[in-house]
């Protein structure tokens, strides 16, 4: 599918984005391995939650949906072997998490994905699981996945070279099932969501600076979970708001979990006005309002240190440096390069092909700002969700019709995009 998209003249008015990617994730995890019945109000019904569902649903769990609720009726952390493969289509988050979650069953199952999750690393997590005792076969170390878990599985203390949250959260997960703690050690804090919520549902977690200790779990207890809505699909409307003049938008129910605010910390160093109100606890994560206007932003350096709290909102943000006064340097972002696409290329091809002055580097950008005007032209997804929505906040700034390829990908994190975008378009 193709959308053809033109030029706004400012962006306006209140939006509610949806439910959190990441959290829905784990909760729907953490609900089937619970033993009694768990509520999550407000979740992601997208592509990728759906099969972490179904995966479980596979697994003995049973989920019913009323609404935009979630009713889970655990089936304990150990599961039933799945009667056939578990297709995890285009997400990550499901296979590595699983991962995690399979390493310490009594039987033996299989991960398969879609040809764009098939050429994903997975050594990353095949590596801390193996030192802990599972048996994992795989394609050269990507899908498809062979897993015949160990029981127990052996405690490691493990330190990982790069900071991702979906392999601490695969290494802590198979901590539940392990004969003693396990520590999990990374060069900059990742997202945190696994951390709390394992709390949340009664497993015994000690967090330290770089690091999370998970200890066994002889059983977790059922929660009534309410699922913010995710910073980074708001980063998309943050994004419109700021490069489009005269624009005004509030953005409602947003977590701002600090191990995702990067984005937000580093446009308000460029200059950005934003707004951040109503801030209150929701399910244990913090959630606020965000009241964005449009600004005449200053280009600034970003790297790894910060990197690891907006990964996502990398693409997006490579746009709106592109409308900033001088030049952005982004490094750091390599884990950019094995995304649902290489995001590092796919942004330097797109934007430059509408106009922007981006080059390439092997772990980032440089990106000269204000340098050109952006023209509308016809652009290439490449069936990543961030990019084709990165792609669609460009046209509302390039003079002419900007056509984008394969934007059907967008139901991975964010079904509803372009009807939203549409409301707020003037």
């Amino acid at each position: 599918m193709e959308i053809k998209l033109n030029k706004a003249c400012k962006i306006e008015g209140t939006v509610e984005i949806p439910a959190d990617k990441s959290i829905t994730h784990r909760a729907v995890m953490l609900s089937s391995l619970a033993s009694g019945g768990s509520v999550i109000k407000n979740y992601l019904p997208s592509d990728d939650c759906l099969r972490t569902i179904a995966a479980f649903e596979q697994m003995g769990a049973k989920i019913k949906t009323e609404g935009s609720a979630l009713y889970i009726d655990g089936a304990g952390l150990k599961l039933q072997k799945p009667q056939k493969e578990i297709y995890a289509g285009n997400s990550g988050t499901t296979t590595r998490l699983l991962c995690g979650i399979l390493a310490g069953q009594n039987f033996e199952s299989v991960i398969t994905g879609d040809e764009s999750l098939s050429k994903r690393p997975m050594q990353r997590v095949i590596e801390p699981l193996s030192q802990m005792g599972a048996k994992i076969n795989s394609n050269s170390g990507k899908l498809p996945l062979v897993i015949k878990g160990a029981s127990p599985l052996k405690a490691i203390k493990y330190t990982s070279d790069k900071s991702s949250a979906q392999v601490k959260s695969a290494v802590l997960f198979a901590g539940l099932y392990a004969n003693a703690a396990t520590t999990y050690s990374e060069p900059v804090k990742s997202r945190d969501h696994s951390e709390r919520m394992f709390q949340a549902y009664g497993a015994k977690v000690e967090v330290a600076a770089n690091s999370v200790t998970v200890y066994p779990a002889e059983k977790l207890n059922a929660q009534n979970i309410t699922v913010p809505g995710d910073i980074s699909s708001a980063a998309f409307f943050i994004a419109a708001a700021l490069i489009v003049p005269n624009s005004k938008l509030t953005i409602t129910n947003v977590g701002i979990n600090p191990t995702r605010d990067g984005i937000l910390e580093v446009l308000k160093k460029m200059g950005a006005d934003i707004s951040i109100e109503n801030i209150r606890d929701v399910s244990g994560e913090p959630v606020a309002d965000i009241i964005v206007r449009y600004s005449k932003l200053k280009a600034v350096n970003i790297g790894a240190d910060i990197i690891p709290r907006m990964v996502d909102e990398v693409p997006v943000f490579a746009l709106i440096a592109a409308h900033a006064e001088g030049i952005t340097k982004i490094t750091g972002a390599k884990e950019l390069r094995v995304k649902e696409s290489d995001r590092i290329s796919a942004i330097k091809g797109q934007l430059s092909k509408m106009g922007a002055h981006i080059e390439e580097l092997e772990d980032g950008f440089i990106i000269e700002g204000n340098g050109a005007e952006l023209s509308g032209a016809t652009v290439n997804s490449f069936y990543d969700h961030r990019i084709a929505m990165t792609l669609a906040v460009a046209s509302l700034v390039a003079n002419g019709e900007t056509v984008i390829k394969d934007c059907e990908c967008v139901d991975i994190s964010f079904p509803s995009f372009f009807e939203v975008l549409k409301k707020i378009c003037r």
